[in-house]
């Protein structure tokens, strides 16, 4: 094939379509200058059609034939950075102003699930979250949050080099409190956090949290949408019964242990994580409440029949604040309005509809009759008016709006369905046969102890065009609503009052923290403290704990603390 006959070809040297076409119409206009401009507007002698057409094949930015000295100038002009205003600092070349440069000493990593890639970090960093909640008013301990936490990205202008390669001793110390229970009261700041060996022991102690099965190649939280991390594993148990057997007798032995501690008040929260809901249980004391109280989400139908069934007494403590909540609109309305007609249109206005009644089922069709025609009109069966009735409730379904609340024996009637329920594990898919996991903060029977997984990174980012240090402490895994409270008491001090956090929710556990209206007027810190002894937490995280939740359905997604006060941004 005879190349040099395609036009714009170049021996050894393609471009993109695009680029061509961009080419031929810089081309196009560089012949029309030239070929339209007088001899004295070139600023030289017109030139051989054969010097014009001569191209450069190595060029990588424009092909085309150009006037000499004109066009490439005016690029060259173009790409100059603009001077720096007055009063402000120098400005550094443009291309060190493209991203953040890291620094050349190397930086230990381990290799947690979720790595930090250094632009977002940065971009957390000024803006970690965008939500308008805000709190009022800095205070000095921030509301209590129910939710699991899967990351935390901790950020302050002090280094977390004392997080750093722990000394064995350390870590042996560190385990030995936790398993005792040992209360770590720090100084308000520490001088020099690295060298502070009470400090790091604590660290190390605010790691660790309790966790069944123990399955090391597996990930065991999250369990809902955990389908793709765990495709392709090793199941041996999935197409074996008798091993399934095993695995949920030696399950049910560890919630059971699990809820004795729990009713003895030695254990005071844990959750039970399945592949469609999450249950959190809390000794009597926590979130305002004098007795055991169990919170499930999301929730069907179906689970909420089959706990009906079982005799399990409970409530949906958000459908009954949005019925009530309707009621008292009602009321307000009727008392504006005098007519009942403007009042249905103005929840029709809303989108609401009515609630379905009996009378409204048995006489809607009373009108039909009057005209003799009710033979001819297919009236619709019980079956369809049952499921019309059902209507409201089951569009809340694997919403937060599902959340399910179980108070004092019920719990324990709610423990022999979770152990019984035949579909709380799955029979398909890559969990099939996987017993949902159990998470605490205290050791139980069968529990394997864990450990979150912790690594600092330090950076420097373009700031006003100036480069600042940022440090930052990265904690992955399970954060139970102790750890967080822990971490951040060990921050204060060690930081010196100031730090920010990015948080990371299991978002079907951010509805943990709907106040219930459960509180008792009688219940006090000190009756707390006095039932809650021995419970494994320090008594400032108790204290956290024990006050009403007060976040609805949302969680803390920003924590930032200035001279020892916390703001917060859920």
């Amino acid at each position: 094939m005879d190349t040099s006959a395609i036009p714009g070809y170049s021996p050894g040297f393609k471009k993109p379509p695009a680029t061509l076409r961009l080419k031929r119409k810089r081309l196009r206009r560089s012949d029309h200058a030239v070929a339209s401009a007088p001899p004295a507007a070139c600023g030289a002698a017109p030139r051989a059609p054969s010097a014009l057409a001569r191209r450069n094949p190595f060029s990588s930015l424009d092909n085309a034939p150009r006037a000499a000295g004109t066009t490439r100038t005016r690029e060259r002009q173009d790409l100059r950075p603009p001077p720096p205003s007055r009063g402000s600092p120098s400005a550094a070349p443009f291309w060190q102003l493209l991203e953040p440069v890291c620094e050349d000493k190397p930086v230990r990593r381990e290799e947690p699930s979720e790595g930090i890639d250094i632009h977002t970090l940065t971009d957390e960093l000024h803006l970690p979250v965008a939500v308008p909640e805000v709190s009022s008013s800095p205070r000095h301990e921030f509301p209590a949050d129910w939710s699991i936490k899967t990351r935390l990205l901790f950020m302050s202008s002090q280094p977390f080099s004392w997080a750093e390669h722990l000394k064995a001793q350390e870590e042996a110390q560190g385990f030995a409190q936790h398993c005792r229970a040992i209360e770590t009261n720090l100084p308000q700041t520490i001088q020099e956090p690295k060298l502070s060996t009470e400090l790091r022991c604590a660290f190390q102690q605010s790691l660790v949290y309790w966790l069944h099965p123990s399955l090391p190649w597996l990930q065991l939280f999250p369990r809902i949408g955990a389908d793709r991390k765990i495709a392709g594993k090793a199941c041996p148990w999935s197409q074996d019964e008798a091993l399934q057997q095993v695995l949920m007798s030696d399950w049910s032995v560890s919630i059971t242990s699990l809820y004795n501690l729990l009713k003895a008040k030695l254990c005071p929260y844990f959750y039970v994580c399945t592949y469609q809901f999450t249950v959190l249980f809390r000794a009597a004391g926590l979130a305002g409440s004098d007795v055991i109280t169990a919170e499930i989400s999301p929730t069907t139908r179906g689970l909420r029949e089959a706990m009906k069934n079982e005799g399990i007494e409970f409530s949906l403590p958000l459908v009954e604040e949005s019925r009530t909540r309707k009621q008292n609109n009602s009321e307000v309305n009727l008392e504006a309005e005098v007519s009942n007609s403007l009042e249905v249109g103005n929840s029709m206005e809303l989108g609401e509809e009515p609630a379905p009644s009996d009378d409204d089922d048995d006489e809607s069709f009373s009108w039909l009759e009057e005209m003799g025609v009710q033979d001819k009109v297919k009236k619709p069966d019980v079956l369809s008016i049952k499921l019309r009735k059902e209507k409201h409730e089951v569009q809340v379904d694997h919403k937060p709006e599902s959340l399910v609340l179980v108070r004092g024996t019920n719990t324990f009637t709610l423990l022999n369905f979770l152990i019984n329920c035949k579909s709380l594990v799955a029979v398909a898919g890559p969990q099939a046969g996987l017993p949902p996991t159990l998470l605490s903060p205290v050791a139980f029977r069968g529990g394997t102890m864990q450990m979150l997984k912790a690594r600092s990174i330090n950076a420097k980012a373009r700031v006003h065009l100036a480069y600042e240090d940022i440090f930052s402490l990265e904690i992955v895994g399970p954060v139970l609503p102790h750890s967080l409270h822990s971490l951040t008491m060990l921050l204060r001090s060690a930081q010196k009052g100031a730090f920010s956090a990015v948080l990371y929710t299991h978002e079907p556990t951010a509805v943990f923290n709907t106040n219930l209206n459960n509180a008792n007027p009688a219940l006090n810190k000190e009756a707390i403290h006095k039932d809650l002894p021995t419970c494994g937490l320090h008594p400032k995280t108790l204290d956290q704990l024990s006050q009403c939740p007060t976040l609805g359905k949302s969680s803390i997604r920003f924590l930032e603390m200035k001279d020892y006060a916390y703001t917060w941004k859920s």
